[in-house]
């Protein structure tokens, strides 16, 4: 083979590989119905085989033809789950440049009607509360539209109800739905035999971390009452928010017919002991910040735990010791003692303060209530005025418990919290006073997609005194969780404090912000969820800290953008002051998703 006939048989195989490796033009099929919306649609279009094939590589036009003749038989597959049995179905196929358009017309027809409907419970459970409410809830009636998806959520959720409250053995004696489809008309026919209730048995717990009486309170139930998979459920979530475990099983055992029980194992390996944990951030509040933290989570076997927490950031530096006893329920009930260490800056003041907080948490019908004394020693600085205090003040909490995850009913107005606090002279206050504070936030669907939230805080306080009154327990606005738009702690009345001028060694006075009596801080907010778990808002917010109540709010508005995490929303404010003159401020928001 000569030189030349190597090269012109090279150069052929190089044009050969490029043509193979040339990206080729792909056609498409463009599907195009009318004639069906909403519902209907969308089933039709995961019903056709046309939009499967959409995007597939080197569609032939044999392919797409036989595709379109399977499109009428694909609709009335589509469709008669949803009550129209004689759909009539035109379609023409065009080609439009290289792609391939498909066109339906759907003409539904008149649907099939529910006639008759009858659902009957029979056996013990015929009278719960909770199987009627399905019935209530399945909107499967006479007169009706026939919806093959309803009549099959009220026969699944009928009997996911008895099984999960204990009625293990209920069954089904009659399951049919007769349609005619000449008459159009159908017959939804449903009996329920619930069998008897059954109850737990004895739960074993194979765990070697924590004296096994201890574990055994953290069980929501208790033998002898009914079986509920809820109860389960509700037990393994305590046994996992307790961080004594690292992996947990709850699990029924089998059934005993003969004695209508059913035994519970759970299974339990030990968290590890110690756990640190650092992090560093920014916080349009406080700046950069630093924290550091270490936790014993079980000091012994019955559940005691210490931590140490510290943090850092330019206006505010803390550090706490906290010692934690569980007690009673020993997922919801506890003793605390903590140690706090912190220094604060309140818009013109700075506060210092040591406090030794013993508290005791209990469990009052579906709150938590929170009993405390505060014993501190604090300064207050304001302009060149020290004021040293040494305090004891007791108080009270209350807030929700967390409902959905340890007792029953829906996860709501989980974001309040009321608490009132007090002291007089004889506990060391150098003025006696009564303040109470209550916040909530409150969130509605409106329409898919959108929302709307709502937080408010307000906070009052009797005071003799007020210029006695340590700076700690005054009230600030302004920030991220506040009014928006304004810096953090920015709005609080203004005080005359005595100043010094170095120079001619005389005093001035200042005119400072070191907070108020009362305070008053609302948020009103329209959300629109966008895809991958983003959305937009619009807010307005209004509010201040005040001595008289009818001293005038502050107003802002602004846009921000979120990201949404299971239980959390991550996002970033824009907020405009509306009130007085200001340029538009960025704060971090991160809020509670319930």
């Amino acid at each position: 083979m000569t030189a030349r006939r190597l090269a012109r048989l090279v150069s052929v195989g190089a044009c050969a590989l490029g043509l193979l490796a040339a990206p080729s033009a792909q056609a498409d099929i463009r599907v195009e119905i009318e004639g069906v919306e909403a519902e209907l649609l969308a089933n039709v279009r995961i019903f056709l085989s046309l939009t499967r094939y959409a995007t597939l590589d080197d569609l032939s036009e044999d392919l797409v033809n036989r595709l379109q003749q399977r499109a009428p038989a694909e609709v009335a597959d589509a469709l008669r789950p949803l009550g129209y049995y004689a759909p009539e179905v035109e379609g023409t196929l065009t080609r439009d440049g290289r792609d391939w358009v498909s066109r339906l017309v759907i003409r539904p027809g008149a649907p099939v009607i529910l006639t008759d409907v009858d659902v009957t419970i029979e056996g013990a459970g015929r009278d719960e509360s909770f199987l009627r409410a399905a019935l209530d809830e399945g909107a499967l009636a006479p007169g009706q539209r026939l919806h093959h998806g309803v009549y099959e959520n009220v026969k699944g959720e009928l009997q996911r109800r008895a099984a999960s409250n204990g009625y293990l053995d209920a069954r089904y004696e009659i399951a049919e739905l007769v349609v005619d489809p000449a008459a159009r008309t159908a017959v939804a026919r449903l009996k329920l035999v619930t069998g008897e209730r059954y109850r737990f048995g004895a739960t074993t717990i194979e765990q070697d971390v924590l004296d096994p009486r201890y574990a055994a309170r953290f069980l929501r139930y208790r033998a002898g009452e009914w079986y509920s998979t809820g109860a389960l459920l509700r037990t393994q979530f305590a046994l996992d928010d307790t961080a004594y475990f690292g992996v947990v099983e709850v699990l029924p055992g089998d059934r005993d017919p003969a004695t209508r029980t059913v035994p519970v194992r759970i299974q339990a390996s030990a968290n590890e002991r110690n756990r640190y944990t650092v992090g560093v951030g920014y916080e349009t509040d406080f700046g950069a910040r630093v924290r550091l933290g270490w936790e014993n989570r079980r000091v012994n076997r019955r559940g005691h735990r210490l931590r140490f927490e510290s943090s850092v950031a330019q206006d505010n530096q803390s550090g706490s010791l906290r010692y934690v006893v569980p007690i009673g329920d020993p997922a919801l009930e506890k003793v605390e003692l903590d140690l706090t260490g912190q220094n604060s800056e309140l818009a013109d003041a700075r506060s210092r303060s040591l406090t030794l907080r013993p508290s005791l948490t209990r469990v009052l019908g579906r709150w938590q209530r929170v009993g405390f004394v505060e014993v501190s020693r604090s300064e207050s600085i304001a302009g060149v005025q020290r004021t040293l205090d040494t305090l004891v003040v007791p108080g009270v909490s209350f807030a929700p418990l967390p409902r959905g995850v340890l007792v029953d009913g829906p996860a709501e107005n989980q974001g309040f919290y009321a608490e009132l606090i007090g002291s007089q002279r004889a506990l060391g206050s150098r003025s006696n006073f009564l303040r109470a504070r209550v916040r909530n936030d409150w969130r509605w669907e409106v329409a898919p997609r959108w929302s709307v939230l709502a937080r408010g805080e307000l906070g009052a306080t009797a005071v003799k005194n007020f210029d006695q009154f340590p700076v700690q327990y005054r009230f600030f606005a302004g920030g991220d969780r506040s009014v928006r738009g304004f810096a953090f702690n920015s709005l609080s009345p203004r005080e005359t404090v005595a100043g010094v001028d170095l120079q001619r060694g005389t005093g001035d006075d200042q005119e400072l912000r070191t907070g108020g009596k009362h305070l008053l801080v609302a948020s009103l907010e329209l959300e629109r969820a966008l895809p991958r778990n983003f959305a937009v808002a619009v807010f307005a917010d209004a509010g201040n800290a005040f001595n008289r109540f009818d001293d005038p709010l502050e107003y802002s508005a602004g846009l921000g953008v979120r990201y949404r995490l299971p239980f959390v929303s991550i996002g970033i404010d824009v907020a405009k002051p509306l009130s007085q003159d200001g340029n538009p401020r960025f704060h971090l928001n991160v809020t509670p998703v319930f």
